[in-house]
């Protein structure tokens, strides 16, 4: 008998499977720090044939993400428990032939799900305990998108915190920053099941948006605390300098990408 599934576990009806088929819908609120390390950090996370950005190369985007995803069908809306869930991720700016490309370094999810569609991106998810100040337009229990509107974010993994952020909103922006603002360079990477064999899977795409939409940006002040912890490396990106922080709700589709070498 056949069996069927986009991703494990594959059956029969392909029902089981962790993740469907592309393309995916995501909703969510997202809160950006962008600071300034030494470069000599991001380039340490840089394989070959990736090298440095020419400009501002110790830029780094920590991102809290509060979303809500579901396949063409929809189905999982009605299935929360499918739909919600909340990473948190480090992105930098790499160079590959002569192009700029965003990449994701490190990132935490709370979801079997999106752990599942990072492998498949090559995004590094790992689980991790994430949480963000939710913006509602009623009540004092929650910020307004306005003016001196603040939110708080934590990120946790294996009991350990890495990491904690305030930030307080000033006025709209043009933009939501510009380290997350390229296509993704990303490897997806599998080992050979044979000891000291060649990888089965090893090779750079690119990754991005098919579609995306966005409401009004907004920019702020932040404060940002790294911390250390025995399995992580979160920390040795160093803050060095902020250069500005944003909160912004958007609407994204993912349907594939392609391989670059």
């Amino acid at each position: 008998m056949d069996v069927r599934g986009f991703l494990h576990p594959r059956t029969a009806t392909g029902r089981s499977s962790l993740i469907p088929s592309p393309p995916w819908h995501y909703s969510g609120d997202l809160l950006t720090i962008e600071y300034r390390t030494d470069p000599a950090r991001v380039a340490e996370l840089l394989p070959a044939p990736l090298s440095l950005a020419d400009e501002d190369p110790g830029a780094v985007a920590l991102i809290w993400a509060d979303w809500q995803s579901c396949s063409s069908s929809g189905e999982e809306l009605l299935d929360p428990v499918r739909a919600q869930y909340k990473e948190c991720f480090v992105v930098v700016r790499c160079s590959f032939e002569g192009r700029t490309y965003s990449r994701c370094v490190y990132i935490w999810v709370d979801k079997d799900f999106a752990i599942a569609r990072g492998l498949h991106q090559g995004y590094p998810k790992k689980l991790g305990s994430i949480h963000q100040t939710r913006p509602h337009p009623f009540g004092g229990a929650a910020p307004r998108i306005a003016e001196g509107g603040r939110f708080g974010a934590t990120l946790a993994a294996a009991d350990r915190r890495l990491a904690e952020a305030v930030v307080t909103l000033r006025e709209p922006s043009e933009t939501n920053g510009f380290v997350n603002g390229h296509p993704m360079a990303h490897h997806r990477f599998l080992p050979s099941i044979e000891l000291g064999g060649a990888p089965a899977l090893d090779e750079l795409v690119e990754s991005g948006a098919s579609s995306f939409e966005a409401g009004q940006a907004w920019r702020g002040d932040a404060e940002l605390r790294l911390f250390e912890a025995p399995t992580e490396e979160l920390a040795s990106l160093e803050v060095d300098e902020i250069i500005g922080a944003y909160y912004r709700q958007v609407g994204v589709v993912w349907n594939g990408g392609r391989k670059l070498a």
